[in-house]
Parts: structure tokens; C-alpha cells; sequence
């Protein structure tokens, strides 16, 4: 379904000299959002479920865009995850890479059919009849495409343009942290470990974030050349650490670039490997509005009335309940914070529904049945709700009563669960079935 998809690509030699793998790639992602997918050579990941955690879609995509550009991957975003996949395989600029610049059809009929592995494996017989991009193969009639070729083709070419659901395997991260980076060329002096050790230091980051935790000591290692002399050894390790918890790449960096300062090298060095020695919970800083004073047993009315006085009255409501039997005004928000005596509530024979209509959506009627997603089936009603014809919507002249004469049902849908629906009387002794509220 559309949503917005992140795809990163590892870039290849020689755009990256150190180039970082998938799996590493998709457990640094995990800070962001727990739907990531890894495939053979690159990443999908769904952020639009996470986006308000990280101020917004923009500022979560402008983490994720730096992110990957310090670990050497290129990022492009689409509706669909296969489209945000076509995107960062085959676009050829960096404006190509947003797949929200346009209709996502525009977007995607312009890439070439190795955008999408599934009609990649048939490009031979697409070029023979005149296919060269994905909007020509979409344009060729369904059916003869069917019968052709595999269903594959159809289904993925349905889920790149958001009419098919997507099913992916998300991965889980991992109880511990341990990364390997080859290095591209042997680094003889220890300082200039730190460019690779930096990038394991961005990957850690993301896995504490995802498992909101702090370092408190890691280890690095270093592998000596397989040419390294007799004495040298297999390679050497430091372990670094800190004095409070933290995930703060900056900090864990310069205190590793001091301690490799004072490290000899016995042999030049090739591979690197990063763990996360110990760990523990971070203590997160509390952005709430509610002082702490409140939550070690203060007054709640002492806070609200704090709040209101910092935002303004109209920021802060209370509900209210109302002794109406409508369903729409049973419940009001007021700004004023006095304390007010709780009227008595009513007696209903039916349960109330979860979640209420804003307006009674109209339903249309098979066989003298309502229908939503399939006939409805009655369960209990009807129960019968009258009243309001001394509230009008407005003063004057122009003001409508709004009173109410309907018979409530709860009903059954087939696809959609169990309904409160209600029967009205219309002009000219006609009547009408509308929804006004779900279950949960």
C-alpha cells in the first residue's frame, strides 16, 4: 500500500572506497522505523508510521539522507517500497531519486526495465514487441501479459505502482553489536584507523538508538596484512570508555581518535571490527509539558493551569459530558478549567460505539438491507433516540432545530466488523440507513 519508502543502496567501488553491506545497512535503519527489509544488495524501509517521532517527514528524511551519506549509500524515497527500489537502482540524477516529485506512474513508466527484477528477466521478448521502459510494458494489455508471461511480472509491476499490497520480511535486531569493515587499502598508522572506525561508529549509534540504550565502553579491533612479519601477530585491540551512557557519534570519535594517538602499529592493517562492550538503558529526557511534581503526586489542576497559562486558554480542553441522548453531543470540550459537578449519565439498553462519524455517512440499500462493505447484518435494535428540539444551530432568524428522531441498530458487516447504524425518516414518509459510529 502507499505509504513513504525509504530504498538505500551501498555504493560500489570507486564512488565508496569502504563499501558497507546490506545487513549492516538495515540494522543502522532500525533506529528509524522497525519495518525494514533486507534484500541481497540493498534496503527497504516504510517511515511514514515513525515520521512525527522525528519532528516530520522532512526531518526524518534529512537524518536518514546524511546518515547514509556518511556510511556510503545513496538513499531514494517513492510511495511504494518496489518503486523506492526501482528508483535507487536505476535514477540517474539525484532529483530522480524522489519518487514524490511527480505522480508516481509519471515517475516510474520513465525507468528502463531493469528497474524491476521481475520484468527484467523477460527483457528480451518485451524489446522484440517494442517495450524499452516500464511504461511501455504497462501500456501492452493485460491479458496477453498474463497468458505470456509468469504472474510474477504482473504482481510486481501491481505493487511498484500501488495497486497491489506489498508483503516484505522484516528483520529484528540483534542483542548484541559486532560489525566488520574491510578496509579498501592498508592503513600502516593508527590515527588513520579512525576514518574506517568511524563508520562502525555510525552503524553503533543506530543500533543504541533502536534499542535505547548508551555505551558506557566498546572495542575496537584491527587485523594485521597476512604479509605482516613473524612478531607482529594477527592484529591488536582498544577498548575505550566513557563516563556516562551515551550515543553521541561525535563524542565516541574524538575519544577514539585520543586513544589512538598513543597505539603503535606492530603491522599494517586491513580489516576493522567494532563492538559495543557494555551497555546500558539510557535514561531519555522527558519532553512533556507536565511538570515532575505532577507525576510524584502533585495536583493536576495546579499543572493544567500552568500549561493553559503558557499556551493560552484555547490550547488546553476538558471533556465534558453532556445528559443528551444524541450521540453527537453526549460529549463537548470546554477551556475552562473549574471543577464542575459530573451530571448524571444515561442508561443505554445498546453499547456505544468506539469511534463516531464526524457526519452520518448515507449507506445505500440491496434489497430493503443496508449495506457497508457487503450486506449488514442485524444484530440488536432497534433502539429508539429522540430529542433536541430546543437546540438550534445557531442564533436568529436562520437558526435550524436539531432535533433527532432515529432508530439505532448495532449490525454486522462482513469486512468491516460490527456498526452502529441508524434508520431515519425522510420527507415524504421515505427513510434513509446511515453509519455514525465503528467498534473497535
Amino acid at each position: 500500500m502507499l505509504g513513504h519508502w525509504a530504498a538505500l543502496l551501498p555504493l560500489p567501488l570507486p564512488a565508496c572506497p569502504s563499501p558497507i553491506d546490506a545487513a549492516s545497512l538495515g540494522i543502522w535503519a532500525l533506529q528509524f522505523t522497525p519495518r525494514v527489509a533486507v534484500l541481497e544488495d540493498s534496503v527497504v524501509a516504510e517511515m511514514a508510521g515513525s515520521a512525527r517521532l522525528f519532528g516530520g517527514l522532512e526531518h526524518l528524511r534529512a537524518q536518514v539522507e546524511c546518515g547514509a551519506q556518511e556510511l556510503g549509500a545513496r538513499v531514494a524515497w517513492a510511495p511504494t517500497g518496489t518503486a523506492a527500489l526501482a528508483l535507487v537502482r536505476h535514477a540517474g540524477s539525484a532529483h530522480a531519486l524522489d519518487g514524490f516529485r511527480a505522480p508516481l506512474a509519471q515517475v516510474l513508466d520513465a525507468l528502463p526495465l531493469q528497474a524491476i527484477p521481475a520484468v527484467a528477466r523477460h527483457a528480451p521478448t518485451l524489446a522484440r514487441v517494442g517495450c524499452r521502459t516500464l511504461g511501455d510494458v504497462r501500456r501492452l494489455p493485460r491479458g496477453g501479459l498474463g497468458r505470456r508471461f509468469d504472474k510474477d511480472l504482473l504482481t510486481a509491476l501491481d505493487q511498484a505502482y500501488g495497486l497491489r499490497p506489498e508483503a516484505w520480511e522484516w528483520i529484528t535486531l540483534p542483542e548484541q553489536f559486532q560489525a566488520r569493515l574491510e578496509l579498501m587499502s592498508r592503513v600502516e598508522s593508527a590515527p588513520a584507523l579512525l576514518f574506517g572506525a568511524r563508520r562502525l561508529l555510525v552503524q553503533m549509534a543506530g543500533w543504541l538508538a533502536a534499542r535505547r540504550l548508551g555505551t558506557t565502553a566498546f572495542t575496537l579491533r584491527w587485523c594485521h596484512d597476512v604479509m605482516r612479519a613473524r612478531d607482529a601477530g594477527t592484529g591488536g585491540e582498544l577498548t575505550v570508555r566513557t563516563a556516562q551512557p551515551t550515543q553521541n557519534t561525535e563524542h565516541l570519535a574524538r575519544l577514539l581518535a585520543e586513544h589512538l594517538a598513543r597505539v603503535q602499529l606492530l603491522a599494517p592493517a586491513g580489516d576493522l571490527e567494532l563492538l559495543a562492550t557494555e551497555v546500558v538503558p539510557l535514561a531519555e529526557e522527558s519532553r512533556s509539558l507536565i511538570p515532575e511534581t505532577l507525576r510524584k503526586g502533585g495536583s493536576t489542576d495546579l499543572a493544567l493551569e500552568r500549561i493553559q497559562a503558557r499556551l493560552g486558554n484555547a490550547c488546553v480542553r476538558r471533556p465534558l459530558m453532556s445528559p443528551d441522548h444524541r450521540l453527537e453531543w453526549m460529549q463537548s470540550w470546554d477551556s475552562a478549567l473549574d471543577r464542575r459537578p459530573r451530571p448524571h449519565e444515561a442508561v443505554y439498553a445498546f453499547p456505544l460505539p468506539t469511534w463516531v462519524l464526524d457526519e452520518p455517512l448515507r449507506l445505500i440499500e440491496r434489497d430493503n438491507r443496508p449495506c457497508y462493505q457487503g450486506p449488514l447484518q442485524m444484530l440488536l435494535g432497534p433502539d429508539r433516540i429522540e430529542g433536541g428540539w430546543w437546540h438550534r444551530s445557531a442564533a436568529g432568524p436562520d437558526a435550524v432545530p436539531l432535533n433527532v428522531q432515529r432508530d439505532y441498530w448495532l449490525a454486522l458487516s462482513p469486512h468491516a466488523g460490527v456498526l452502529w447504524i441508524f434508520q431515519q425518516r425522510l420527507a415524504h414518509d421515505q427513510t434513509a440507513w446511515f453509519l455514525h459510529g465503528h467498534f473497535a
